[in-house]
């Protein structure tokens, strides 16, 4: 198991590091740059070039890489081009933001989808099955965007049930303030995701109870409840283990769609108009953070997976059932 995890920790450092090189490699190659937002009417070209300088922009793209990467390992993302503020500022109140908001959706959708999962696998075809697969085909056909539009629409603009946007009423920062802007975003999010999660985890139920110790099992008279969370279970939770890893990308997707909609100070909405303004700075701090989020989500998942599942061993060639 320590094996297993040495080596998918090393695996994560170095996915964080190709991150990394790619990121601010496709940066710097776009165009336009911190010229264009660093001039002003009037300036001369000479000003500009000592602007450059004094930021180090003037320098070879790696050693300006290798610069950024010791500031960043550090936890310094330096300073924004146009205002000269520390990224760190803005950063960590919008990543406070996404986190909660993306939190609470996927622990909202992950209770409601693996439970009724559970339930609809062992009545396929009834109406709570039905019924999850109306709401599955509607889940992936809505885009999140529209469907959030849609709710501000019906419960902010006709019926005045929920605020419009934003995450607090101007001047007030108590919980109950907060949790009622976060009921729309919730629902969108957990709208999306719910009908990925609700196919998973039936599916891999249905799988599990087609194999032959859970027919062996009720041979011997072991009652359903027990087949059901003692023998099939624990195996069902291994593929939707792994489906919770890989999904974070699309989870963190959604909730910078959510953001942007219901113009919440996230991470979503900031890269969105730092991107706007060209503020490569922020922009690098921010795809690293997300980079780093989805990479521990993944490396969160093996570990699971090896708990769930102890026939997990590490070979030479990679990781086996043994």
């Amino acid at each position: 198991m320590s094996e297993y995890l040495i080596r998918r920790i090393l695996q994560s450092l170095l996915t964080l590091f190709l991150v990394s090189v790619v990121s601010f490699g496709l940066i710097h190659a776009a165009p336009g740059g911190p010229t264009t937002m660093l001039m002003r009417p009037g300036q001369s070209p000479e000003m500009v070039k000592q602007q450059m300088h004094n930021l180090g922009l003037d320098r070879p793209v790696h050693i300006q890489y290798l610069q950024w990467l010791k500031r960043t390992v550090s936890g310094d993302f330096g300073n924004m081009f146009r205002s000269n503020r520390p990224v760190s500022k803005l950063l960590w109140p919008a990543l406070t933001n996404t986190l909660t908001l993306m939190t609470t959706a996927w622990l909202i959708t992950l209770l409601i989808a693996i439970p009724w999962g559970i339930y609809n696998s062992t009545r396929q075809y009834g109406i709570s099955d039905n019924v999850a697969s109306v709401l599955g085909y509607i889940g992936f056909s809505l885009p999140a965007f529209w469907f959030a539009i849609i709710l501000q629409e019906i419960f902010s603009l006709k019926l005045g049930w929920m605020p419009l946007s934003g995450l607090h009423t101007m001047g007030r920062t108590d919980f109950p303030d907060l949790l009622q802007h976060m009921v729309l975003p919730v629902i969108t999010l957990v709208i999306i995701n719910l009908a990925g999660y609700l196919k998973y985890s039936r599916a891999a139920m249905l799988d599990v109870l087609g194999q032959d110790y859970v027919r062996t099992a009720r041979a011997k008279g072991v009652p359903e409840r027990k087949v059901i969370f003692r023998h099939a279970l624990r195996n069902a939770l291994i593929p939707i283990i792994t489906i919770l890893g890989m999904d974070l990308v699309t989870v963190v997707a959604g909730a910078t769609l959510t953001e942007t909609v219901f113009n919440v100070p996230g991470m979503g909405r900031l890269f969105f108009d730092m991107a706007v303004g060209r503020e490569y700075s922020v922009i690098m701090a921010i795809t690293i953070i997300v980079a780093v989020v989805v990479v521990l989500g993944n490396l969160l998942a093996d570990i699971l997976y090896a708990i769930v599942d102890p026939r997990v061993r590490l070979t030479g060639k990679g990781v086996t059932s043994a």
